[in-house]
């Protein structure tokens, strides 16, 4: 099911049979952000609450029909199709909860949208780290930099690493659900730092390391 094609539309249309049910329901303003601390800070129209994530949802399954037919290394998918909509319907999944969330908030349940986000951050990082080595070179996903694009060593072995990273990162995120909030700051701050920036380090040094050898030879 994770792998299917038709997945996206299912959860926008769930997402948008739950605002219908939920929109007569909801308060004139609806909190539609939320701070670190899982304090509201921002707050739109019912309307735009009930909209806005199944738009969202129904546009990116739209676009992902459309990236591979203008990526440059578009003959590369085949390579990795249950992959790309395996990552792709789980990030979907992910603002399908979220949307969820909001709605329930906005109808008075006890939401901790920080315990929400984390949660589903956490799980989705995991489930990526999982099944990124299965991704070939491409423009729109996995881990890409100037280094492994321009090479596919770099790129596999940049994956390879950046799997257990995306995982580690997952795990840690998971892991501030559980500890004193003043520490989950710094435990979602690592993470990041652990996710986003060691993986382009590495692609680097390998890259430079590639090219030295080229050299030599």
């Amino acid at each position: 099911m994770m792998r299917s094609r038709w997945l996206g539309y299912i959860v926008a249309a769930l997402a948008a049979a739950a605002s219908a049910w939920a929109y007569p329901r909801l308060p004139p303003r609806v909190a539609i952000h939320w701070s670190l601390s899982g304090q509201p800070d921002g707050y739109g129209s019912k309307l735009l609450a009930a909209v806005l994530l199944p738009l969202m949802i129904l546009a990116m399954r739209g676009l992902l029909s459309v990236l591979p037919r203008i990526d440059p290394k578009g003959k590369n998918y085949p390579k990795f199709a249950s992959t790309y909509w395996l990552i792709f319907n789980g990030v979907i999944v992910f603002f399908g909860v979220i949307h969820l969330a909001v709605l329930a908030y906005g109808l008075g349940a006890p939401v901790r949208m920080d315990r929400v986000v984390a949660a589903g951050v956490g799980v989705l990082l995991i489930v990526i780290g999982n099944y990124i080595t299965r991704v070939e070179p491409n423009w729109f996903i996995g881990i890409r930099t100037p280094w492994t694009l321009s090479s596919d060593r770099v790129w596999r072995r940049t994956h390879r690493v950046g799997g257990w990273i995306l995982v580690t990162g997952g795990a840690l995120v998971v892991l501030s659900l559980f500890v004193p909030a003043g520490a989950a700051l710094p435990i979602l701050i690592a993470t990041i730092a652990l996710v986003a920036v060691v993986p382009v380090v590495l692609s680097y040094l390998w890259w430079r390391r590639e090219r030295a050898g080229a050299r030599q030879t």
